[in-house]
Protein backbone atom coordinates (compact mmCIF):
# COMPACT_ATOMS: atom_id res chain seq x y z
CA UNK A 1 0.00 0.00 0.00
CA UNK A 2 1.44 3.32 -0.89
CA UNK A 3 0.68 6.46 0.44
CA UNK A 4 1.84 10.60 -0.08
CA UNK A 5 3.78 11.66 3.06
CA UNK A 6 6.71 13.01 3.44
CA UNK A 7 9.62 11.41 5.08
CA UNK A 8 12.54 12.68 6.10
CA UNK A 9 15.60 10.31 6.74
CA UNK A 10 18.01 10.19 9.57
CA UNK A 11 17.58 13.94 10.09
CA UNK A 12 18.04 14.47 14.47
CA UNK A 13 16.49 18.18 14.28
CA UNK A 14 13.02 18.76 12.44
CA UNK A 15 10.59 20.11 14.53
CA UNK A 16 8.90 22.60 12.85
CA UNK A 17 9.24 25.48 15.64
CA UNK A 18 11.36 26.69 18.43
CA UNK A 19 8.80 26.12 21.86
CA UNK A 20 8.54 26.72 25.62
CA UNK A 21 8.27 22.92 26.43
CA UNK A 22 8.61 20.06 24.80
CA UNK A 23 8.16 16.18 25.81
CA UNK A 24 10.24 12.97 24.42
CA UNK A 25 7.71 9.75 25.24
CA UNK A 26 9.81 6.64 24.24
CA UNK A 27 8.60 3.32 23.26
CA UNK A 28 7.66 -0.16 25.22
CA UNK A 29 4.29 -1.91 24.29
CA UNK A 30 1.44 -1.58 26.64
CA UNK A 31 3.67 0.32 29.01
CA UNK A 32 3.74 3.32 26.72
CA UNK A 33 -0.14 3.41 28.87
CA UNK A 34 1.91 5.04 31.38
CA UNK A 35 2.89 8.45 29.85
CA UNK A 36 -1.41 8.48 29.43
CA UNK A 37 -0.84 9.17 33.56
CA UNK A 38 2.10 11.67 33.18
CA UNK A 39 0.51 13.83 30.69
CA UNK A 40 -2.57 13.55 33.15
CA UNK A 41 -0.47 14.99 35.94
CA UNK A 42 1.25 17.39 34.02
CA UNK A 43 -2.22 18.82 32.55
CA UNK A 44 -3.77 19.09 36.41
CA UNK A 45 -1.04 21.43 36.97
CA UNK A 46 -1.43 23.30 33.80
CA UNK A 47 1.89 22.71 32.18
CA UNK A 48 0.75 21.80 28.32
CA UNK A 49 3.79 20.50 26.28
CA UNK A 50 3.85 22.11 22.93
CA UNK A 51 6.12 20.13 21.14
CA UNK A 52 6.19 16.13 21.33
CA UNK A 53 8.40 13.61 20.02
CA UNK A 54 7.43 9.78 20.13
CA UNK A 55 8.36 6.61 18.92
CA UNK A 56 6.62 3.28 19.06
CA UNK A 57 4.06 3.23 21.72
CA UNK A 58 5.10 7.01 22.44
CA UNK A 59 4.08 7.72 18.57
CA UNK A 60 0.67 7.08 19.44
CA UNK A 61 0.62 8.48 22.59
CA UNK A 62 1.75 11.66 21.38
CA UNK A 63 -0.72 11.64 18.12
CA UNK A 64 -3.36 11.34 20.73
CA UNK A 65 -1.86 14.25 22.76
CA UNK A 66 -1.65 16.26 19.92
CA UNK A 67 -4.67 15.73 18.36
CA UNK A 68 -5.89 17.41 21.62
CA UNK A 69 -7.94 14.49 23.55
CA UNK A 70 -7.83 14.46 27.04
CA UNK A 71 -6.01 11.82 29.11
CA UNK A 72 -9.13 9.44 29.86
CA UNK A 73 -10.41 9.48 26.06
CA UNK A 74 -6.52 8.83 25.33
CA UNK A 75 -7.16 5.95 27.52
CA UNK A 76 -10.49 4.67 26.12
CA UNK A 77 -8.42 4.71 22.91
CA UNK A 78 -6.17 1.98 24.39
CA UNK A 79 -9.10 -0.07 25.66
CA UNK A 80 -11.07 -0.36 22.80
CA UNK A 81 -8.85 -0.65 19.79
CA UNK A 82 -7.29 -4.08 21.19
CA UNK A 83 -4.24 -4.32 17.76
CA UNK A 84 -3.78 -8.25 19.42
CA UNK A 85 -7.05 -9.96 18.08
CA UNK A 86 -7.12 -12.36 15.93
CA UNK A 87 -8.85 -10.54 13.27
CA UNK A 88 -5.85 -8.17 12.79
CA UNK A 89 -3.86 -11.47 11.79
CA UNK A 90 -1.44 -11.34 8.70
CA UNK A 91 -2.21 -13.01 5.55
CA UNK A 92 0.86 -13.56 3.00
CA UNK A 93 2.96 -10.95 4.92
CA UNK A 94 5.72 -11.06 7.30
CA UNK A 95 4.81 -11.25 10.81
CA UNK A 96 2.16 -12.15 12.90
CA UNK A 97 -0.47 -9.45 12.83
CA UNK A 98 -1.29 -6.83 10.08
CA UNK A 99 -1.10 -3.04 11.60
CA UNK A 100 -3.00 -1.91 8.28
CA UNK A 101 -6.36 -3.66 9.69
CA UNK A 102 -6.10 -1.25 12.01
CA UNK A 103 -6.27 1.55 9.56
CA UNK A 104 -9.90 2.16 10.36
CA UNK A 105 -10.03 2.40 13.90
CA UNK A 106 -7.38 4.98 14.00
CA UNK A 107 -9.65 6.66 11.35
CA UNK A 108 -12.21 7.32 13.83
CA UNK A 109 -9.41 8.77 16.27
CA UNK A 110 -7.84 10.64 13.57
CA UNK A 111 -10.29 11.55 10.80
CA UNK A 112 -8.41 14.49 9.02
CA UNK A 113 -5.18 12.24 8.98
CA UNK A 114 -2.99 14.96 8.98
CA UNK A 115 0.33 16.34 10.72
CA UNK A 116 -0.63 19.84 9.89
CA UNK A 117 -3.79 19.56 11.40
CA UNK A 118 -2.73 18.49 14.98
CA UNK A 119 -3.34 21.01 18.05
CA UNK A 120 0.06 20.65 18.91
CA UNK A 121 3.72 19.57 17.03
CA UNK A 122 4.28 16.06 16.75
CA UNK A 123 7.45 14.67 15.38
CA UNK A 124 7.92 10.93 15.35
CA UNK A 125 10.35 8.22 14.26
CA UNK A 126 10.38 5.00 11.87
CA UNK A 127 12.98 2.51 11.01
CA UNK A 128 13.42 1.62 7.28
CA UNK A 129 13.70 -1.44 7.14
CA UNK A 130 15.31 -1.38 3.83
CA UNK A 131 18.15 0.61 4.37
CA UNK A 132 18.40 0.70 8.41
CA UNK A 133 17.96 4.10 8.79
CA UNK A 134 15.44 5.89 11.36
CA UNK A 135 12.96 7.91 9.42
CA UNK A 136 11.68 11.14 10.51
CA UNK A 137 7.79 11.94 10.09
CA UNK A 138 6.09 15.54 10.64
CA UNK A 139 4.41 16.16 8.13
CA UNK A 140 1.51 14.63 5.53
CA UNK A 141 -0.28 11.67 6.19
CA UNK A 142 -0.39 10.67 9.94
CA UNK A 143 -1.81 7.40 10.68
CA UNK A 144 0.48 5.47 8.67
CA UNK A 145 3.43 6.11 10.52
CA UNK A 146 2.34 6.30 13.26
CA UNK A 147 1.57 2.15 12.64
CA UNK A 148 4.71 2.45 11.41
CA UNK A 149 6.63 3.40 14.33
CA UNK A 150 4.74 0.89 16.83
CA UNK A 151 4.93 -1.68 14.65
CA UNK A 152 7.22 -4.30 16.74
CA UNK A 153 9.42 -6.77 14.78
CA UNK A 154 8.33 -10.16 14.21
CA UNK A 155 5.02 -8.89 15.84
CA UNK A 156 3.46 -6.91 13.62
CA UNK A 157 4.39 -6.51 9.80
CA UNK A 158 5.91 -3.97 8.22
CA UNK A 159 4.07 -0.67 6.90
CA UNK A 160 4.30 0.56 3.37
CA UNK A 161 4.69 3.87 2.77
CA UNK A 162 5.96 5.34 -0.23
CA UNK A 163 7.40 2.03 -1.51
CA UNK A 164 9.71 1.54 1.19
CA UNK A 165 9.03 -0.64 4.26
CA UNK A 166 8.96 0.79 7.87
CA UNK A 167 9.11 -1.25 11.45
CA UNK A 168 9.32 -0.04 15.06
CA UNK A 169 11.06 3.48 15.66
CA UNK A 170 12.67 1.86 19.06
CA UNK A 171 14.65 -0.37 16.75
CA UNK A 172 17.01 2.14 16.32
CA UNK A 173 16.27 5.25 18.65
CA UNK A 174 13.48 3.94 21.81
CA UNK A 175 14.01 7.45 23.81
CA UNK A 176 14.36 9.87 20.60
CA UNK A 177 15.44 13.19 22.20
CA UNK A 178 17.76 14.25 19.19
CA UNK A 179 14.22 14.88 17.37
CA UNK A 180 13.93 18.08 19.91
CA UNK A 181 17.34 18.70 20.17
CA UNK A 182 17.51 22.79 19.72
CA UNK A 183 13.92 23.38 19.32
CA UNK A 184 12.65 23.57 23.33
CA UNK A 185 13.72 25.68 25.43
CA UNK A 186 12.38 23.36 28.54
CA UNK A 187 12.90 19.06 27.69
CA UNK A 188 11.22 16.41 29.84
CA UNK A 189 11.44 12.82 29.13
CA UNK A 190 8.91 10.00 29.51
CA UNK A 191 10.82 6.44 29.35
CA UNK A 192 8.81 3.43 30.05
CA UNK A 193 10.91 0.48 29.10
CA UNK A 194 12.04 -1.67 31.92
CA UNK A 195 14.13 -4.52 32.89
CA UNK A 196 14.03 -7.02 35.08
CA UNK A 197 15.82 -10.68 36.04
CA UNK A 198 14.21 -13.04 34.06
CA UNK A 199 14.50 -16.59 34.68
CA UNK A 200 15.70 -19.40 31.90
CA UNK A 201 12.14 -20.93 31.93
CA UNK A 202 10.57 -17.89 30.47
CA UNK A 203 12.38 -17.99 27.32
CA UNK A 204 9.50 -20.43 26.07
CA UNK A 205 9.93 -19.12 22.05
CA UNK A 206 11.75 -17.48 19.90
CA UNK A 207 9.99 -14.54 19.92
CA UNK A 208 10.35 -14.30 23.99
CA UNK A 209 14.22 -14.04 23.07
CA UNK A 210 14.09 -11.90 20.36
CA UNK A 211 12.32 -9.45 22.41
CA UNK A 212 14.01 -9.47 25.80
CA UNK A 213 17.24 -8.82 23.06
CA UNK A 214 15.36 -5.88 21.73
CA UNK A 215 14.78 -4.45 25.13
CA UNK A 216 17.89 -4.95 26.26
CA UNK A 217 19.79 -3.04 23.37
CA UNK A 218 16.68 -0.53 23.39
CA UNK A 219 16.93 0.16 27.52
CA UNK A 220 20.81 0.62 27.06
CA UNK A 221 20.80 3.13 24.04
CA UNK A 222 17.84 5.39 25.63
CA UNK A 223 19.76 5.53 28.93
CA UNK A 224 22.32 7.36 27.07
CA UNK A 225 20.35 9.96 25.93
CA UNK A 226 18.95 10.58 29.02
CA UNK A 227 21.31 13.76 29.57
CA UNK A 228 19.86 15.19 26.79
CA UNK A 229 16.38 16.04 28.94
CA UNK A 230 16.30 18.53 31.45
CA UNK A 231 14.10 15.79 33.46
CA UNK A 232 13.16 12.48 32.80
CA UNK A 233 10.52 10.23 34.25
CA UNK A 234 10.52 6.51 35.09
CA UNK A 235 7.42 5.24 36.01
CA UNK A 236 8.21 2.75 38.70
CA UNK A 237 7.61 -0.98 38.59
CA UNK A 238 6.48 -1.14 34.93
CA UNK A 239 8.50 -4.07 34.61
CA UNK A 240 5.99 -6.46 36.01
CA UNK A 241 3.51 -5.55 33.10
CA UNK A 242 4.43 -7.17 29.40
CA UNK A 243 4.68 -5.33 26.32
CA UNK A 244 1.19 -7.01 25.10
CA UNK A 245 -0.62 -6.52 28.02
CA UNK A 246 -3.92 -5.36 27.87
CA UNK A 247 -5.38 -6.16 30.71
CA UNK A 248 -3.64 -3.79 33.29
CA UNK A 249 -4.39 -0.42 31.59
CA UNK A 250 -5.63 1.88 34.76
CA UNK A 251 -2.55 0.42 36.91
CA UNK A 252 -0.10 1.31 34.08
CA UNK A 253 -1.76 4.44 33.57
CA UNK A 254 -1.73 5.46 37.55
CA UNK A 255 1.95 4.61 37.72
CA UNK A 256 2.59 7.02 35.25
CA UNK A 257 0.67 9.49 37.34
CA UNK A 258 2.28 8.73 40.15
CA UNK A 259 6.10 9.00 39.15
CA UNK A 260 4.99 12.86 37.54
CA UNK A 261 2.97 13.69 40.72
CA UNK A 262 6.10 13.11 42.61
CA UNK A 263 8.18 15.21 40.74
CA UNK A 264 5.48 17.92 39.93
CA UNK A 265 7.86 20.43 42.00
CA UNK A 266 11.06 19.84 40.09
CA UNK A 267 8.80 20.46 36.83
CA UNK A 268 7.05 23.30 37.76
CA UNK A 269 10.51 24.90 39.03
CA UNK A 270 11.86 23.84 35.26
CA UNK A 271 8.53 25.25 33.37
CA UNK A 272 8.92 28.65 35.48
CA UNK A 273 12.19 29.12 35.33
Amino acid sequence: MEVDSQAEKSKPTVAPQRCRLGIVLSGGGSRGVAQIGVLRALLENRIEPECVAGVSAGAIVGALYASGYSPAKMLEFFKTIDPFRLIHVSFGKPGLLDPLKLVPAFQRYFPENSFEQLQRKLVIAATDLLSGDPTVFASGELILPVLASSSFPMVFSPVEIDGRWYGDGGIVDNFPVKLLSGHCEVTLGVHVSQIREMSITEFGSSLSIMERALEVGMIARSRANFAACDLVILPKDLARFGMFDTKHFDEIEAAGYEAAAARMDEIKQLVRR
